[in-house]
């Protein structure tokens, strides 16, 4: 079960439910990736839809290698994912948002 108050957001890949965490190792992996300068940035990209399906990929990778599935992240590219691109996408949103939750706010 995923916690949002922890960051997680579960995605069903390859017919099993997996945590995606965005950790801080992750996020600073992801804007090296993304080719952000900042936190800021990254999160200014996907608040304005100014990102692509492989903007998402990234960003599911980073979040399954913070959740501690670093070997399902490694094989992404050709995963099934349940609910397909959208459901990707949708979860992609979640990690970002979830990212900045403050706990008890």
């Amino acid at each position: 079960m995923t916690n949002p108050w922890r960051g997680e957001v579960s995605l069903v890949i390859d017919g099993e439910p997996r945590v995606m965490r965005l950790t801080l190792g992750a996020l600073a992996a992801l804007e090296a990736a993304l080719d952000e300068p900042s936190l800021l940035a990254l999160v200014e990209r996907f608040e304005q839809s100014r990102f692509s399906s492989a903007d998402v990929l990234a960003l599911l990778k980073a979040g399954l290698q913070g959740g501690g599935s670093a070997d399902v992240a490694a094989t992404l590219d050709h995963a099934e994912i349940e609910g397909g691109p959208m459901a990707a996408a949708r979860a992609a949103a979640q990690l970002i948002a979830r990212a900045f939750v403050v706990p008890g706010a």
